[in-house]
């Protein structure tokens, strides 16, 4: 509701009349500012509700140890998987994330290329892929798979969907073994 509210605004500076933009900022600020309450109100209970629960403390301590991975990532992976006791298999994660390629395929005969599923849960699809860019930024094993893949030929697009799939089997190990993403630790990853 935020960005309902923010994107015509700032839309409305660069193209519309300014005594009008002023006009429209004043109605909505008070929309905004009640929003922004709430947001923040709602956030602080998230974060008081996983303190206050010693499993849900030590899920969101493990799947955030993952470079890339972030709060609102961690909380969504929690939900979507019940606290990975519903969804614990990664491939299963991918596939319901929306991030795990098929093949279209009758019999012997492939046709076309392999495709994800457009069924699957856009918003955790779009939360994985900003924890994918975010990933990028760190130095480490994501940032020289995606550089080796796109100075392979690979198309971007193509690559940064396999380093979604890489976070959700990187978070599915790290839960699956109890222990925080270190360096020392290199969980078995799909290579596509």
């Amino acid at each position: 509701m935020i960005s309902q509210l923010k994107v015509p605004l700032s839309e409305q500076k660069r193209f519309g009349d300014k005594g009008l933009t002023a006009q429209l900022g004043q109605h909505c600020s008070g929309s905004l500012k009640a929003l922004d309450n709430d947001l923040k109100d709602v956030e602080k209970a998230i974060k008081q509700l996983i303190a206050d629960d010693p499993i849900l403390k030590s899920l969101f301590e493990l799947v955030t140890s993952v470079p890339g991975v972030g709060q609102v990532v961690a909380t969504e992976l929690i939900l979507v998987s019940a606290e990975f006791t519903a969804i614990d298999d990664p491939k299963k994660l991918a596939c319901h994330a929306g991030v795990a390629p098929f093949e279209h395929s009758s019999g012997s005969s492939i046709r076309g290329k392999t495709r994800v599923n457009h069924h699957a849960r856009k918003s955790l699809k779009t939360l994985l892929h900003l924890a994918a860019m975010s990933a990028l930024q760190v130095k480490g094993e994501l940032q020289e798979y995606y550089r080796r893949k796109v100075a392979a030929g690979k198309n971007k697009m193509l690559v940064i969907n396999a380093l979604r799939n890489k976070l959700i089997h990187r978070v599915c190990a790290v839960v699956g073994r109890g222990k925080n993403m270190t360096k020392t630790i290199r969980p078995r990853l799909f290579n596509p």
